[in-house]
């Protein structure tokens, strides 16, 4: 007898969004919507009222990722400006925090970037800048918003940060009279106006402040002496002493009276906008984002895109400040919009808010209890730091450097070391080692005097593993301990766990393809026990076997990878790799073969669009090897991001995994920049760029693809893309021959085929105490109800009700369309064949798909989805995975994993609950979005180790049958009942599979509780139909 939980979707209780000032609107509601599921938290404390959070979002149309800072602003911490020293000189957050000085007794704890800047020109930031109360720069007109902290008077001023305006006013004193003194170090004189400028500018060129000016006079002034007058802005470092007026139109002709020897004076100050008390430190932002409690909308307005985010805001009282930078343009993580930015503020405390720069300029750099510098955080979304205007900087105290606490963490960067999503360098295998460090640090969490002591380490539990003095971690036999240093009162501990013993061994890349000896290629290797558990393996333990003569392999500590390097300009050979008995291969190559990808014949086919702008595409004899592909554009129309793109007949997949690209490009000379763009097999699009295009003449240009890219890759389209508001220009290049550079054939051992323990005969099936048969993938259609599939799936439907299962599970795909007149005859199908043998139907792709399909259509015959029912204590929890996303496919948003979640919480808890199986149409391993697939499988492997119950997963899509296991957890193909016997696999598939299940007893949960990397529980077994 089965017992219904749940029908569809759960009530559920979610924590709603705090409402905006207006309703945003569909296009950017995930985070609005406020069903968003936080997927992973890490918090650390940085210093006294510091701390970091790092955490990871589930929303119903993307995954955040996110850095946040708390910092009570009322303590000891302290929040500064931090720049290069030079207004126009820009340097990465990283550099910014190694030169800034935080005072005697003090360091930098933590940092990231600040104001917009003049990204196309001069470099400077484009809003006011204050440190330690002295002016840096003054806001251009429109951008005098920014966030300050503290009083300028210091001492025991209010330390408070708040949202202010900032405004400028100054006046020059010439012999002619008074005149207003618009800007000061500023990236832009104001119309009609005079700017000041001291060495603090830097070396950019002046003539950039005064662009579009009909008139320009700059004077140099010394000792409040005029030195020279010209009737152009100067350039490069000014020198001490000296400080330049530059004026323009009407603020020119004031000037164009000076000569040398003119007493002239100025007289200026920043200015709040509320009249309150100059700030200690202030920096420039552009739009606000929460506004006295309330998240703004920016739903219509400029600059609301999804991209990487910063932003600073702060609490009613002021005394609590939020930093917060938010990674994007990556694939699976796009970004926030303004919108979603203010309810991320909003929700980690703060009151008012400020937007700061954004896109490849976020950045946040910290440094962890007792290191004496900083690491990046973010992942930049150029790749690598950019260079930044400015930032804050926060401080704390020093510290005495007397020996408090140790900082305990293994030698590989658990974010680098080589395993699949999570990383889990805290696991290692019997026989095998870990390497630790301890890092010493004082009551203020800064680093522990030099020559300290070092530790002294034990385990908690020695017959689990040890640890040797130079903090190698020897793994004895299975089970958890933590890893413990010491010295005198100061401890830190590492929870470690020690696997089932290593029974395959994988690299994490099958091959490395050097591009020339002035290449380095890299791979890890993983380790896997039978229970499915994964770990790294540290290169102290691998043995190495490849010829020297071609290849260098180093291992590298502070990942735990192995670097790949030669001196021969082509080359191909194996690394073989041997740990705890077990071994694997890697091939390795230099040198690169070309491929054509498009020789442009079909020119006259490729079609053109833009954005922002016009042009054409034309076929032209004059190619490079015959006929090329002429593409026109004009540039002058508009001042934001202009493109112009040439766009194939049809997509051209790319074989192979190319390491680069090239193209011939006959070149205008204008500065375009030549771009590439490309999905990958994820769906999501690469863009691949060039060298500007300065040249003229022909040029092969090279367009070199980003490690880790997903492949195969398909090209969409070539264009020219303009992003200069002030680079008017049009133009003509011709393309042609474009090639894809992949590595030399190189044929690799495949790994043996792995049997899991799931799978076993049909009489070890039918010993269990009840059983279940599943069905999937037969690719039915009503149009051929009598032919040969239809027949194969009937005589299953016959087979599956001889045998007299519990039930049978239908696991999606059973028909190719969905249809009504389809829908009714699955249903037709199913009722003729199984007669009173229970069933229930999951949706697949074939049953959302053609005229009038729906899951709407599919639920109103089979019931909604998704759905729960418990049998004989296994609680099924059915999943729609018909949009290939576990999000689903009725367009409920995060519903499904919310119920999902809730339904494990609850079997948890559940006394008549042993068991849960989970099915879906598509297994993990056949979602396009990873971190979906990493999400599953640590819920249901979380759900094994903390209830000690069994966890089964059902899905199918894939094809053949078989079973892998993930962390404990068996995952069950269901193979295709499409399939022709004829050819099925060895394991006899059939079209259909058994499954055999036993109530899990309280002895075997605690047993699994107690030791989760062993396996167990014992309680299914899956067997060929």
């Amino acid at each position: 007898m089965f017992r219904r939980v749940r029908s569809g979707l759960l009530a559920l209780a979610v924590v709603l969004a705090p409402t905006l000032v207006a309703p945003a609107t569909a296009a950017h509601a995930a985070i609005a919507d406020g069903d968003g599921i936080e997927t992973a938290s890490r918090s650390r404390t940085l210093a006294d009222g510091v701390d970091l959070t790092t955490f990871d979002r589930m929303e119903s149309d993307k995954w955040v990722h996110a850095m946040a800072l708390s910092v009570d602003l009322s303590g000891s911490a302290r929040v500064d400006f931090m720049s290069s020293g030079k207004v126009s000189q820009r340097a990465t957050v990283t550099d910014m925090v190694k030169a800034h000085d935080p005072g005697p007794g003090r360091r930098v704890v933590a940092g990231t970037n600040a104001d917009f800047f003049d990204i196309d020109a001069t470099g400077a930031p484009i809003g006011p800048g204050i440190d330690n109360g002295k002016l840096v720069q003054s806001p251009n007109p429109g951008n005098t918003v920014a966030a300050a902290f503290g009083t300028a008077a210091g001492g025991s001023g209010d330390p408070a940060g708040r949202i202010i305006d900032l405004y400028f006013d100054g006046t020059v004193t010439l012999p002619s009279g008074s005149h207003p003194l618009a800007a000061y170090n500023s990236s832009a004189v104001p119309a009609d106006g005079i700017g000041l400028y001291t060495p603090q500018w830097g070396s950019a060129d002046r003539a950039l402040t005064v662009a579009g000016a009909a008139k320009v006079v700059e004077a140099v002034v010394a000792d409040g002496h005029v030195v020279s007058v010209n009737d152009k802005a100067g350039s490069g470092q000014i020198p001490d002493g000296e400080s330049v007026l530059l004026g323009r139109d009407a603020g020119a002709d004031a000037l164009a009276g000076l000569k040398p020897g003119d007493a002239v004076s100025t007289d200026y100050e920043p200015r709040t906008g509320d009249g309150s008390a100059l700030p200690r430190t202030a920096v420039g932002g552009r739009g606000l984002v929460v506004v006295d409690g309330q998240p703004q909308n920016w739903e219509g307005k400029p600059n609301n895109a999804v991209a990487p985010r910063t932003s600073v805001g702060f609490s009613k009282d002021g005394l609590h400040m939020y930093l917060i930078v938010v990674d994007g343009r990556q694939v699976g993580l796009p970004g926030v919009t303004l919108t979603e930015l203010g309810l991320m503020m909003k929700k980690l405390g703060a009151y008012n808010a400020l937007n700061l720069d954004g896109g490849g300029s976020s950045e946040m750099v910290a440094a962890l209890p007792g290191h004496t510098s900083t690491v990046v955080q973010n992942t930049p979304s150029d790749g690598s730091e950019r260079q930044d205007a400015d930032g804050l900087a926060i401080t704390a105290p020093s510290g005495d450097g007397r020996l408090t606490g140790f900082d305990v963490a293994t030698a590989a960067d658990p974010a680098q070391a080589p395993t699949a999503l999570p990383s889990h360098p805290d696991r290692v295998f019997p026989g095998l080692t870990r390497r630790l460090t301890a890092t010493g640090y004082d009551a203020d969490y800064g680093p522990a005097a030099a020559g300290s002591p070092a530790p002294h380490w034990r385990t908690s539990r020695a017959s689990v593993g040890s640890v040797a003095d130079d903090g190698v971690f020897r793994a004895r036999s299975s089970g958890s301990v933590d890893a413990i240093a010491s010295r005198g009162s100061a401890s830190g501990r590492l929870p470690l766990h020690v696997l089932g013993g290593l029974q395959r061994l994988a690299p994490t890349a099958s091959r490395v393809s050097l591009t020339d000896p002035s290449d380095t290629g890299s791979f890890g290797l993983t380790g896997r026990d039978a229970n499915g558990d994964t770990a790294p393996i540290d290169p102290e333990d691998v043995r190495l076997s490849y010829d020297h003569s071609e290849f260098t392999v180093t291992p590298d500590e502070s990942t735990g990878t192995f670097s790949v390097t030669s001196t021969s300009a082509a080359a191909t050979g194996l690394i073989t790799a041997t740990a705890g008995g077990r071994s694997a291969t890697v091939g390795a190559s230099v040198g690169l073969v070309d491929h054509q990808v498009a020789g442009f014949d079909d020119a006259s086919q490729w079609t053109f669009t833009s954005a922002r702008a016009t042009g054409s595409t034309a076929a032209t004899p004059d190619g490079h090897t015959g006929t090329g592909l002429r593409l026109g554009y004009d540039f002058t129309q508009s001042t934001g991001t202009r493109a112009a793109y040439a766009n194939p007949p049809q997509p051209i997949a790319v074989a192979g995994q190319p390491r680069a690209f090239t193209m011939w490009i006959d070149g205008d000379g204008k500065g375009a920049w030549p771009s590439l763009e490309f999905t990958d097999s994820t769906g999501a699009s690469v863009v691949l760029r060039g060298p500007y295009v300065t040249w003229t003449g022909w040029k092969q240009v090279t367009f070199t693809v980003p490690a880790g890219s997903h492949y195969p890759l398909t090209v969409k389209r070539f264009y020219l893309v303009e992003t200069s508001a002030s680079n008017q220009y049009s133009g003509a290049v011709t393309l042609d021959d474009l090639d894809a550079q992949t590595p030399p054939d190189l044929t690799v051992p495949a790994p043996p085929a792995v049997h899991d323990p799931l799978l076993t005969t049909r009489r070890a099936v039918d010993g269990r105490q009840w059983r279940f048969a599943v069905l999937a993938d037969a690719r039915l259609t009503a149009d051929d109800p009598n032919g040969a599939a239809a027949q194969r799936v009937r005589g299953i439907l016959a087979k599956v009700r001889a045998a007299h299962p519990d039930l049978l599970l239908v696991d999606g795909d059973l028909l190719s369309r969905g249809t009504p007149a389809d829908l009714a005859f699955a249903k037709q199908l199913l009722t003729d064949g199984l007669g009173n043998i229970p069933w229930t139907y999951l949706p697949g792709a074939g049953e959302v798909s053609g005229p009038g399909a729906s899951l709407a259509a599919f639920s109103a015959v089979f019931g909604a989805v998704p759905r729960t029912q418990d049998h004989n204590g296994t609680r099924f929890v059915d999943l729609d995975t018909s949009g290939l996303s576990l999000r689903g496919g009725g367009g409920d948003g995060m519903a499904q994993m919310h119920l999902l979640r809730d339904q494990l919480d609850a079997a948890a808890k559940d006394p008549s609950v042993g068991s849960v199986v989970v099915a879906s149409s598509v297994p993990p391993e056949a979602l396009p979005d990873p971190r979906e697939a990493s999400l599953l499988q640590r819920w249901l492997a979380g759900f094994r180790a903390a209830t000690g119950k069994g966890v089964l997963f059902v899905g199918a899509r894939t094809g053949a049958f078989g079973a892998t296991r993930v962390d404990g957890v068996p995952y069950l193909n269901a193979g295709a009942a499409g399939e022709d016997p004829a050819a099925s696999s060895s394991d006899g598939y059939a079209g259909w599979s058994m499954v055999g299940a036993d109530r899990v007893p309280a002895i075997q949960q605690q047993r699994t509780r107690q030791e989760p990397f062993l396996p167990g529980p014992d309680w299914v077994s899956a067997t060929a139909g």
